[in-house]
């Protein structure tokens, strides 16, 4: 059993978390229930599922949750372009976002690479 906490990669992901909570605080209020729950909930998943995966016992399991961290990711991915597309966030927010969304699937598929002896 790991400590979450210990980890670079769960670090990264509530930065994003973090991040995605800024930035939808200027969504619309009709969109409370729809793509801002939706994008936190998503967002909020990746760092949840590091930490579920390191109460874990052996590398298969928790690189299964980080797996079920990296699909949270790619629909994270997904919410922040249809936020960019509907105007809920800037250009640049987009890009920041993106970036952070980028880095947390690079190293969640280094590591599962890791863990898997691949």
């Amino acid at each position: 059993m790991k400590d979450f906490r210990e980890l670079k990669i769960w670090e990264k992901g509530h930065e994003l978390t973090l991040s995605i909570y800024r930035a939808t605080l200027s969504f619309p209020k009709e969109e409370r229930y729809g793509l801002t729950s939706q994008i936190r909930r998503s967002s909020a998943s990746i760092p949840a599922n590091i930490a579920e995966g390191c109460g874990r016992f052996g590398d298969a399991e928790f690189a299964r949750f980080l797996q079920i961290a990296m699909g949270s990711a790619s629909e994270t991915e997904y919410h922040i372009l249809l936020a960019r597309d509907l105007k809920f966030i800037k250009d640049e927010d987009y890009r920041h976002l993106e970036q952070k969304v980028l880095e947390v699937k690079r190293m969640l598929s280094s590591l599962i690479e890791k863990l898997r002896g691949e």
